[in-house]
């Protein structure tokens, strides 16, 4: 593994740990030239699941933009970023248990508003905004009065 900060192609692992779902192996690492420390994650390489998105097309799933639409919603507010990536796991593991590798974005969408309505009720508010693509107040209003009933 090489250092990330000064490229040495030698690091020694600190600790190990397994993820809850134990998917992913974490492991702390310290470079043994610059002595900086690093994380990195190991998963099993699965089959490559493809998301139909709405108007037809089909491209590879990505982790990096789920994240970055559950950050981007939890934008200041009090969510760690370890709890995002547990979120993207979480949905990741889930679309894999599914039938077939082809998933709507509309599964996908439906998954990270779940997990946000548990995490952050105004993360979940703001990403149903985009999600749902609201007009007006009156969509924010419907979803507040879902949030109450729950």
């Amino acid at each position: 593994m090489r250092c990330p900060y000064c490229n040495f192609g030698e690091t020694k692992v600190m600790e190990t740990r397994e993820a809850e779902d134990s998917d992913v192996t974490r492991r702390r690492r310290q470079c043994l030239k610059c002595k900086k420390r690093f994380t990195t994650y190991e998963r099993v390489e699965m089959i490559e699941l493809r998301v139909v998105k709405k108007n037809g097309d089909i491209e590879r799933f990505d982790r990096n933009k789920v994240l970055n639409g559950i950050l981007r919603a939890c934008e200041k507010r009090p969510v760690k970023i370890d709890k995002a990536e547990r979120i993207v796991d979480e949905i990741e593991s889930e679309l894999r248990k599914k039938d077939g590798v082809e998933i709507p974005t509309a599964v996908i969408g439906e998954l990270i508003m779940d997990k946000l309505k548990g995490l952050d009720h105004v993360a979940y508010i703001r990403f149903a905004s985009v999600y749902r693509e609201f007009k007006d107040i009156k969509g924010f209003e419907k979803e507040l009065k879902k949030i109450r009933k729950d």
